[in-house]
């Protein structure tokens, strides 16, 4: 996941307001499932996947086909409930209407949550990555300086953004296939490089080097190379023709399950499992022996840039989400202010963001060897949380029928395993405990909001 898109949320009912919701209708399937596809791919895959690797060794490409199904299944719901009923509030909206506001506002807060945990993410795969070059310069100093950038281009102001993120997104699945076609010829011999590389394996104990409690805990990072699906779900009341979401949704997943699996099989068969770590891309490192000078810096570089400029749309996006939860009565009012004389900024609503990024500096900080993996896993485990928001409301809404029930259990199943996983793990536990704290903060304001205030308006 890498990827964030402002969205206009209500966790109010808007069946009074019908029409409201919908956004100019400019797109065709093909062109969200393009969208879709360079808006998921992300740091956290070509990262994140290297945690993975060394939690199940080659059998991560069976938890990337089993995310991929996962993932369909949650789309496939979300994308009929908003041809159904096409809000721009998507998976918060359809939460409030399936389950009340409680549902919504708990929806929000978690969505708020996970994208912070996931600019901290971003952020720390940035240093991460750029330690490549400087690899004794401390990883918080150069989290401070990408969080200090990202907060200037955001006072400068975003409004252009959106017009370069194609590009990016070109330059991200450009460099996939840039690894994938040097592998390729590498393992063929058209490159030189006195390499012996571990091959297809032949068993199951080589598939699982690990066992089944390694496939178990690396469910998670499979399903954090996914996420920003149900970003594609709010994008999808753009569509020319609403019934072509579900069809958009299955091309940009089968387009994600290829480019992923090509890619990290190549990378699990030119290098032995624990030869991987977690402060390096598993495709640099995939290459590494035959000694292609450019490429490690070009790959590095091209994910920087992309991967800085998709923090950045993330903090932007985070502010404004605020904004809009305060304006709904679901955040105190002071972060719907905004500064009128410099472009509107929503000063309070940023500052909250940046502290959230601060955290991140200070993790850094204090754990600079785990915080990746902490921050991911406790992210990961966010966008879970609000992906059953989305099966479930869709169980209430929508009038499935058994076959559509079964997928619906198997997505719930799916999720609860990859959640579950982390407890077996004790390198990511953490990640679990922090992402269970956060819901039960917002779970029990919930309730408070519920009792003491949204009783009493209604009254």
């Amino acid at each position: 996941m890498d990827f964030f898109i402002p969205m206009e949320y209500s966790s109010q009912d808007k069946s009074k307001k019908k029409g409201n919701g919908k956004t100019k209708e400019s797109l065709s399937w093909w062109q969200l499932s393009l969208i879709g596809v360079g808006c998921t791919i992300g740091t956290g895959y070509f990262l994140g996947s290297s945690i993975g690797i060394i939690a199940t060794g080659p059998s991560i490409v069976f938890s990337f086909l089993l995310a991929a199904l996962g993932t369909y299944i949650v789309y496939n719901l979300l994308a009929k409930m908003t041809a159904k009923d096409p809000q721009e509030g998507s998976f918060c909206y359809y939460a409030s209407k399936a389950y009340g506001r409680w549902a919504g506002f708990s929806c929000g807060w978690n969505y708020w949550s996970s994208n912070i945990l996931i600019m901290g993410s971003q952020l720390t795969a940035l240093s991460i990555l750029t330690r490549f070059w400087f690899p004794q310069i401390p990883l918080w100093i150069f989290a401070a300086g990408y969080a200090v950038l990202s907060i200037i281009v955001v006072l400068a102001g975003t409004s252009g953004f959106d017009k370069v993120e194609n590009l990016l997104a070109v330059i991200k699945t450009s460099a996939i296939l840039m690894f994938i076609i040097l592998a390729g010829a590498a393992l063929i011999g058209w490159i030189d490089g006195d390499v012996n590389h571990p091959g297809i394996p032949h068993s199951v104990n080589k598939f699982f080097p690990e066992g089944f409690k390694g496939f178990w805990a690396s469910l998670i990072y499979a399903y954090y190379a996914y996420g920003g699906i149900e970003v594609i779900g709010l994008m999808a009341t753009r569509l020319k023709n609403k019934a072509d979401a579900p069809k958009a949704g299955i091309i940009m997943l089968i387009m994600l399950a290829i480019i992923y699996i090509i890619s990290l099989g190549l990378a699990v068969t030119m290098v032995a499992h624990h030869g991987f770590n977690e402060k390096e891309s598993p495709f640099v490192k995939a290459m590494e022996e035959y000694h292609l000078a450019f490429f490690p810096h070009v790959f590095n570089g091209a994910i920087i840039i992309a991967g800085f400029s998709t923090m950045t749309a993330s903090l932007f996006g985070v502010t404004k989400l605020l904004v809009t939860l305060a304006e709904d009565g679901d955040a105190p009012k002071v972060f719907a202010k905004k500064l009128k004389k410099w472009k509107q900024l929503p000063l309070p609503s940023l500052i909250i963001a940046t502290i959230g990024l601060l955290a991140s500096i200070f993790t850094a900080l204090l754990l600079p060897g785990k915080i990746y993996e902490y921050i991911t896993t406790a992210a990961g485990i966010l966008i879970l949380f609000n992906w059953l928001f989305i099966i479930i409301s869709a169980l209430k809404i929508l009038k499935l029928k058994l076959w559509g029930k079964s997928q619906a259990y198997i997505g719930i199943l799916l999720i609860l395993a990859a959640v579950s996983g982390t407890i077996v793990e004790k390198n990511i536990r953490l990640g679990l405990f922090v992402s269970l704290i956060l819901v039960i903060i917002i779970g029990i304001v919930a309730v408070i909001m519920q009792k003491a205030v949204w009783k009493k308006t209604a009254t």
